[in-house]
C-alpha cells in the first residue's frame, strides 16, 4: 500500500538539532569489507552530525502554513500588527524557526472558528511554550511594562497607537490607555523596542521601589535611549548587546548589597564511605564556586535530623530533631529558635535581623565553618544485619523546609537531597528497615501491597504545598543499587521545578557534571538560575484558557478567560513555577470559546508574560505576544498548520498524566481511540476499502509516534520500577518538542565505509555486520558495532597504520556520542556493545519488530523474541478501522 511504502521510506524524528531529517532514499547493502581486500582505501568522511544534518534540512520542503508580518519600510505598530495586516505564506517558514523566534510550537497553527470544529481536530488546541528560551536578539529594556489597564496585557507590536493624542489601544480587550510622561517623545520614526513588529519577545528588567516616597518625584523618561528610529532598525537588530541602547541610570548586573539565593544541602549520613566522599568532594568543590552573598545551610540526617550551626564559632554545634517525628513548620523554628513576627513576615525577601539565626549565613560568613562541618560528615552506615539502615529523610526535608520558612520568605532558594536508600523511618516511609520486607513494585502499588505508599505520597504533597508557598526548590540527588522513593518525591520535585537525578553511585562523572551544571555562572558572575517564577496568559475574548501541564502549580485564579473545563492545572490563568531554565518547556491548553460567532480570516492573539527573579536577584518579566488566525473548518491552512512533533509531545503529556489514575490498558485503549478518530477524520479514503486509506505527508509521522508512545516505558512499566517510572515521566514533562520526540522515537544513525553516518529506519532490519550504529533514546545513547566490526577491533585491524579507514569508522561515533552526552542534563548513560551481547538488549528493547520468531528469516538475520506487533500490522490495523467511519 502507499501508505506502508511512505511509512517504510520516511525517517521520523525531532526537526532540530541534529535529528532534522525527515526521508532519505532506501540504504542500500553495502559489500562486506576486509582488511585485506583493498576496501579500506576508501575515504571516511569527517563531518561533525550538526553540520551534517543543517544541510540534510536545507533539502526539505515541507510546506507549512504560518503567519507573518507584513509592513512596508517604515515599520509602525498601528500599520504592522494589524488584523487585517497578517496573512498566511505556506512554506516560508518551518515550525523550528517560528519556535525559535516565538519560544512555542502549537499543535495547530491555525484554529477553526467553533468549539465543535476544534472538538473535532481530536489533537487539542495547545502550545509548548518555553518561556526562557535563549535567543541572541531578544531586547533587555531597562524600564518597567506598560500595563493595560482593563485586562492586563502589556504593550507589545499588535497595539494600535495614537501619536497625537498618545494613547494606546490594547488588542485584547480595545481599552484605550494614555502613554506615561514618559513616553513624550513617541513617534512614527521614534520607537521604543517593544513596539518594534520584528520583537514579538521583549524582557524588562524591573527597576527596584525605593523606600523613600521622593525618589520618584522627578521621574526621567529612561525609555527615551531605548527609542530607535526605523531608519536605524538594521543597525539596533544587529547589535551584539542591548543593554547599551537603553538608560545607564537604570539597574544593572548584581547589587553587592543584595543577598543571594539560598542552598541548603541535605546529606544522607547512611551512605558508604566512598559514596559519602564523593558528595563531600563535589559540595566542596560547589562551595568554592558560589558568589559570596549566598546563602548556604547544611542539614544531615540518619535516624536523627541534625542542623547545624555554621556561625558557632566555638566548637561544632548542631540541633537535633528526633527523625521518627513529624513536626509543623512553627514548631521546627521554635527549635531552631529563628520564629519570626508578622511584621518581619511582610519583609519579603529579606533574612531575620532580629533574632540573628545561624544556620544560613552567606559564603563570606561561614566558608570556614561549613567547610569544617562538611569535612567531619561519617558514615554511620552501621546496621542490624538483615536491616536496612534507619533513614528519616522525610523529616531532614522538613526541617530544611522550615528553616528556609523562617529564614526566607518568597525569595529563591533551593533544597538539594543527596541520599543512597529509601526512608525507614518517620514520616515519608517507604519501606521498613527489615530486609525481609522487599521495597514496593508497581503490582504492589496496584494491587494495594505497599503498605506506607498512600500515606507517604500525602506526606510529600504537603511537602510540595510547602514549597510552593514558600518559593523553594527541591532537588534530589539518588544514587543506589535499589529504589529510593522517587516515585513518593515524584510530586514536590515536579511542582518545584527540581531536578531528579537517579543512578548508582556519586562516584560517577554523571553526578559531578550534573551538579556542577546546576551551579554554572554567566559572564558577570551570577548564578545560571531563574527562581520565584509565576506565568501569566493574556487571550482574546473568543480563547478560553483550560489549563496546563509541566512543572508548575495553578494559582486557582479565574477571570472570564478561565475555561471551566480543566485540563492539568487548570482553574487558573496565573502558574507558579519554583524555578525556571531555558529548556523548561510548559503545554498550555485552550479552547474555542461560545459567546459569539467568529468570522473567519480574522486573528486572535495570546501574550504570555513571566515573570521570575534573576540570579542576580533582580526581577525580571518576558513578554511573548504572538497572533494565529481564525479559518474556516474546511480550510487547507488547518491542515497546512499542523505539527505533528509538537502535537506527539502533547498527547504524551496527556498520556503520562492520565497513566497517574488510570490503568496502563486504559491509557492505551484511549491513545488507540483518539488515533483512529484522528486518521478517520484527516485520511483520504473509500468507505469500507482499507486499500485506499492515504495520509498526506502533513499527518503521514504522527500515527508512527503514537506507535512507539504505547510501547515505551511512559506507558507500558514492565521491567521498569515505581522510581525509574516517576523519572522517566518526569521529564518527559518537562522537556521541549525536540527532547520529547527523541524520547517517544530513538534516533538510529547508521556508520560504514559508504560515506558520512546516515539516518535508518528504528527497525531490526537496520541491523547488519558490516556497520556501526548510533542510537539516542534520550535517557541512554548506544554504540552498536556489527560482528565484523567487533571482530576486526578485537583483532585490533583498526591499530594497523594501514587500516586509518577502519580506526576513523571506529572513532566517528565515539565522537557524537560525547557531543551528545555533553549536551544533555541529566546526562545519559553511554552503552557500548556488540551484536549478538548482552548489552545489545538496549537496543533491541526499542526497534521495530519487523523479524520475530513467527515470521520468515534468513539464517544470521537479527531478530526480536517478542508477540508484540510490528509498525506494519499496527498501520494496517489502524486503516481497517479508521474506514469503517
Amino acid at each position: 500500500m502507499v501508505c506502508l511504502v511512505m511509512v517504510q521510506n520516511q525517517i521520523p524524528g525531532p526537526s532540530s538539532d541534529h535529528h532534522k531529517l525527515r526521508s532519505i532514499p532506501s540504504v542500500a547493502k553495502i559489500p562486506n569489507p576486509r582488511p585485506d581486500s583493498g576496501f579500506f582505501h576508501l575515504f571516511i568522511f569527517s563531518i561533525p552530525l550538526s553540520l551534517l544534518f543543517l544541510c540534510f534540512l536545507f533539502f526539505q520542503t515541507t510546506p507549512v502554513s504560518v503567519l507573518t508580518l507584513r509592513f512596508g519600510s517604515t515599520p509602525q505598530p498601528s500599520s504592522v500588527p494589524h488584523v487585517s495586516k497578517l496573512k498566511s505564506r505556506p512554506g516560508s517558514m518551518d515550525f523550528v524557526e517560528l519556535e525559535a523566534i516565538e519560544g512555542l510550537r502549537w499543535t495547530w497553527n491555525s484554529w477553526p472558528p467553533s468549539k465543535a470544529d476544534a472538538s473535532a481536530l481530536v489533537i487539542p488546541l495547545s502550545v509548548m511554550c518555553t518561556p526562557l528560551m535563549q535567543s541572541s536578539e531578544l531586547p533587555l529594556l531597562q524600564y518597567d511594562p506598560l500595563i493595560c489597564g482593563r485586562c492586563g496585557a502589556v504593550l507589545n507590536p499588535y497595539s494600535r497607537v495614537e501619536y497625537q493624542s498618545r494613547i494606546w489601544v490594547c488588542p485584547f480587550c480595545f481599552q484605550k490607555n494614555s502613554f506615561p510622561r514618559t513616553y513624550t517623545g513617541i513617534g512614527e520614526n521614534n520607537l521604543p523596542a517593544e513596539l518594534f513588529p520584528t520583537y514579538s519577545t521583549v524582557e524588562y528588567h524591573l527597576e527596584r521601589k525605593s523606600s523613600n516616597p521622593t525618589s520618584n518625584l522627578n521621574p526621567k523618561p529612561n525609555w527615551g535611549n531605548g527609542m530607535v528610529s526605523s531608519s536605524s532598525l538594521s543597525s539596533f537588530t544587529s547589535s551584539s548587546s542591548l543593554v547599551s541602547s537603553f538608560s545607564s541610570s537604570s539597574p544593572s548586573g548584581a547589587d553587592s548589597r543584595v543577598l543571594g539565593p539560598a542552598f541548603v544541602f541535605v546529606v544522607d549520613a547512611c551512605s558508604a564511605a566512598e559514596e559519602l566522599r564523593a558528595i563531600k568532594n563535589e559540595l566542596l568543590h560547589v562551595l568554592a564556586k558560589l558568589p559570596e552573598n549566598t546563602l548556604v545551610g547544611l542539614v544531615t540526617f540518619d535516624s536523627m535530623v541534625c542542623v547545624h550551626d555554621l556561625g558557632f564559632a566555638e566548637c561544632s554545634r548542631v540541633v537535633l530533631f528526633h527523625g521518627d517525628r513529624e513536626l509543623s513548620s512553627d514548631q521546627i523554628q521554635q527549635f531552631l529558635g529563628i520564629t519570626r513576627t508578622k511584621k518581619q513576615q511582610q519583609q519579603l525577601g529579606k533574612t531575620t535581623t532580629a533574632e540573628k539565626q545561624t544556620f544560613l549565613l552567606p559564603v563570606s560568613e561561614c566558608e570556614f565553618s561549613f567547610t569544617t562541618a562538611i569535612e567531619e560528615i561519617h558514615s554511620s552506615e552501621q546496621v542490624l544485619p538483615g536491616h536496612r539502615p534507619l533513614r528519616c529523610t522525610g523529616a531532614a526535608m522538613s526541617a530544611a523546609i522550615g528553616l528556609l520558612e523562617g529564614s526566607l520568605v518568597n525569595k529563591g532558594s533551593r533544597i538539594m537531597v543527596f541520599t543512597s536508600g529509601p526512608t525507614t523511618v518517620g514520616p515519608g516511609i517507604i519501606v521498613s528497615s527489615d530486609l525481609s520486607n522487599a521495597i514496593r513494585t508497581h503490582r504492589d502499588i496496584i494491587n494495594g501491597h505497599a503498605p506506607y505508599y498512600r500515606k507517604s505520597s500525602s506526606f510529600y504533597k504537603k511537602l510540595s504545598q510547602r514549597l510552593s508557598d514558600a518559593s523553594i526548590v527541591l532537588d534530589l540527588f539518588a544514587y543506589s543499587l535499589d529504589q529510593v522513593g522517587a516515585s513518593e518525591l515524584k510530586v514536590p520535585v515536579e511542582t518545584s521545578g527540581g531536578f531528579m537525578i537517579l543512578g548508582e553511585t556519586f562516584d560517577s562523572d554523571q553526578f559531578r557534571k550534573c551538579l556542577r551544571h546546576i551551579f554554572n555562572r554567566d559572564e558577570e558572575g551570577n548564578l545560571i538560575m531563574y527562581f520565584d517564577s509565576t506565568i501569566e496568559i493574556v487571550t482574546t475574548k473568543d480563547v478560553k484558557i483550560c489549563g496546563a501541564l509541566g512543572p508548575c502549580v495553578s494559582l486557582r485564579k479565574k477571570n472570564h478567560l478561565v475555561s471551566e473545563n480543566e485540563i492539568g492545572e487548570g482553574g487558573t490563568y496565573i502558574w507558579k513555577l519554583g524555578t525556571l531554565t531555558n529548556k523548561t518547556c510548559i503545554a498550555f491548553f485552550f479552547q474555542v470559546g461560545e459567546e459569539e460567532k467568529i468570522q473567519p480570516g480574522s486573528a486572535f492573539f495570546i501574550q504570555i508574560i513571566t515573570r521570575h527573579v534573576h540570579g542576580n536577584m533582580g526581577m525580571r518579566k518576558r513578554v511573548t505576544t504572538v497572533a494565529r488566525r481564525w479559518v474556516g473548518k474546511h480550510s487547507p491552512e488547518i491542515a497546512a498548520g499542523f505539527d505533528q512533533e509538537a502535537a506527539a509531545s502533547v498527547m504524551a503529556r496527556l498520556a503520562i498524566h492520565r497513566a497517574e489514575t488510570c490503568y496502563a490498558r486504559d491509557v492505551i485503549r484511549w491513545l488507540d481511540n483518539e488515533l483512529i478518530r484522528f486518521a478517520s477524520k484527516f485520511g483520504d479514503y473509500i468507505q469500507e476499502d482499507p486499500s485506499s486509506f492515504r495520509l498526506s505527508s502533513n499527518f503521514s509521522l504522527y500515527p508512527q509516534f503514537m506507535y512507539h508512545l504505547r510501547r515505551s516505558q511512559f506507558i507500558d512499566v514492565f521491567n521498569s520500577s515505581p522510581d525509574e517510572t516517576a523519572f522517566f515521566r518526569l521529564m518527559l514533562n518537562r522537556e521541549g518538542v525536540v527532547g520529547s520526540v527523541i524520547m517517544i522515537q530513538p534516533t538510529l544513525f547508521e556508520y560504514s565505509f559508504d560515506g558520512p553516518p546516515v539516518p535508518v529506519l528504528l527497525d531490526v532490519r537496520s541491523i547488519s555486520p558490516d556497520v556501526i550504529l548510533l542510537f539516542d533514546s534520550y535517557f541512554y545513547i548506544v554504540i552498536h558495532y556489527g560482528s565484523k566490526i567487533a571482530q576486526w577491533r578485537k583483532l585490533g585491524y583498526d591499530r594497523d597504520p594501514n587500516n586509518q579507514n577502519l580506526q576513523k569508522l571506529l572513532e566517528a561515533p565515539d565522537l557524537d556520542a560525547e557531543q551528545l552526552v555533553a549536551e544533555r542534563i541529566p546526562v545519559p548513560k553511554l552503552i557500548k556493545c556488540d551484536q549478538h551481547s548482552s548489552q545489545a538488549r538496549f537496543l533491541l528493547a526499542k526497534l521495530n519488530p519487523s523479524v520475530t520468531q513467527h515470521s520468515t528469516h534468513t539464517d544470521g538475520m537479527d531478530i526480536i523474541f517478542t508477540d508484540d506487533f510490528s509498525l506494519q500490522v499496527f498501520i494496517e490495523h489502524l486503516q481497517t478501522l479508521a474506514v469503517q467511519g
